[in-house]
């Protein structure tokens, strides 16, 4: 495991944290003027809120992992020269650099879908539709370097079904489907000021704890290693926004 990448990867997440803050407060007006804002109806005089905060966030995180993408692999002893045999360059692991850009690919679908029902006010068959298409990259990928359908049973079922089952072309509908839900479970919140980012804040360092225990146990160290990558700068950026979020809560709180 490379240590340094994740120091480096934490240090960018440090910059794009301290970035969103400076950025969020200065851009309500850029919004208000394009008309992405809504009505505090909680407040007597209504004033307009600033929506669509959201695709900063999302930019930020994107310019974090951009800068970072060719880090892990200068890094990673299998992309290194190899001394050995005379300094020629050892294969490349264009797996995982393929999995590292197709997941960035399908997050910069999500953020444009995002970005797209602020603006558009998608219906819900779009919503559903979307999700499950900015997913393909993934599935492909994992369908090219991996194309396990295999899945583990729970403790209360494997008398029925044994260990493990294969799915097979179940898997990635499920796979599918699951982008769909989340997504949207996230978004179905998002009329409650701070608890749409609250809760992708719960989430991610719920992701963040469990890699570093399972990294910390020596289990599947590249995936973990991979989960880091991204949580890192989405766990720093999303908190910059809920800060912002709790910031204008508490001035309106005082305010009553």
């Amino acid at each position: 495991m490379s240590t340094t990448a994740i120091a480096i990867i934490g240090s960018i997440s440090v910059g794009a944290y301290l970035m969103t803050v400076r950025m969020i407060p200065r851009l309500r007006e850029m919004f208000i003027k394009a008309n992405l804002c809504g009505r505090d109806l909680c407040k007597k005089d209504k004033p307009q809120v600033p929506e669509s905060y959201g695709v900063i966030i999302g930019c930020v995180f994107l310019i974090s992992m951009f800068l970072f993408i060719p880090i892990p692999f200068t890094f990673d002893k299998d992309a290194a020269t190899d001394a050995v045999t005379g300094g020629k360059p050892v294969t490349f692991p264009h797996d995982k650099f393929v999995e590292l850009i197709a997941a960035l690919l399908s997050i910069c679908c999500m953020i444009f879908l995002g970005f797209a029902d602020d603006v558009l006010d998608l219906r819900w068959r779009h919503k559903l539709l979307l999700p499950t298409i900015a997913t393909l990259p993934l599935l492909m990928v994992y369908y090219v370097n991996y194309n396990s359908t295999t899945v583990m049973m729970p403790n209360f079922a494997r008398g029925l079904f044994g260990t493990s089952v294969n799915i097979g072309i179940f898997y990635y509908i499920f796979m599918g489907s699951l982008a769909v839900f989340c997504t949207n479970a996230i978004n179905i919140l998002a009329g409650i000021n701070g608890l749409e980012v609250g809760q992708s804040i719960i989430i991610a360092g719920s992701v963040l704890v469990f890699n570093l225990m399972e990294l910390s146990l020596g289990h599947q160290v590249e995936s973990h290693q991979f989960s880091l990558y991204f949580m890192i700068p989405f766990f720093a950026t999303s908190l910059a926004l809920w800060k912002f979020n709790r910031s204008v809560c508490l001035s309106a709180l005082s305010a009553c």
